[in-house]
């Protein structure tokens, strides 16, 4: 079974409509724009990757802490959807201590990021390219969060998750060269054997 792992998003913005509710807005993923994932290999996000999965619960946390929630699909404070851009979020924070100290600290600007938690289900590899190309075109989602350091490596799960994506690369970039030279000598040798007939 595939791990869930993190990756970091765009910035969070806040708005407060005339009842006084408070809402974060943002995207939690955007769709084909390539990111470096520790210089082993790009990433990026096909559109209609979350399709179905936003269709589930799906819980928004603060620095991905199952005790710290913000909102819930499930309870309507919490709406995720796919646009042309990616995958948009809108929460309504809670009146509670936790709700109110990040409404604030978003407001002065202290914290501006966003991650999410998922765990990869159709994924391609472009090994042609140096370094390869991971496209992922269907994920499961868990939770995106509101989080004070967006930096991938900073969570032991994200450090935990990017050595068993490296691990798999280098798999399948082995595989891929190994097909690549195979693919090689077998054309060398049709071209050999195309000479050979006609010098015959």
């Amino acid at each position: 079974m595939s791990k869930f792992e993190k990756r970091i998003t765009q910035q969070v913005e806040l708005r407060t409509d005339e009842s006084g509710t408070k809402t974060l807005t943002g995207y939690a993923a955007v769709f084909n724009s390539p990111t470096d994932i520790g210089g082993y290999f790009t990433e990026q996000i096909a559109p209609g990757a979350f399709a179905e999965t936003i269709k589930g619960d799906v819980r928004c946390l603060f620095n991905h802490q199952s005790g710290n929630v913000l909102g819930r699909t499930k309870s309507g404070t919490l709406r995720l959807s796919e646009d042309a851009h990616g995958l948009r979020f809108e929460v309504d924070l809670p009146d509670t201590v936790l709700g109110r100290d990040v409404g604030t600290l978003v407001a002065r600007g202290d914290i501006s990021g966003c991650s999410f938690d998922f765990r990869a289900m159709k994924q391609s590899w472009d090994d042609t390219v140096d370094p390869p190309k991971r496209t992922l075109e269907k994920v499961e989602i868990s939770e995106v969060s509101i989080v004070t350091f967006p930096a991938y490596a900073d969570t032991s799960v994200g450090v935990r998750s990017l050595e068993a994506i490296r691990a798999e690369a280098g798999s399948r970039n082995r595989a891929a060269a190994a097909r690549r030279l195979a693919e090689r000598r077998a054309a060398q040798e049709q071209r050999f054997r195309g000479i050979r007939q006609d010098a015959s």
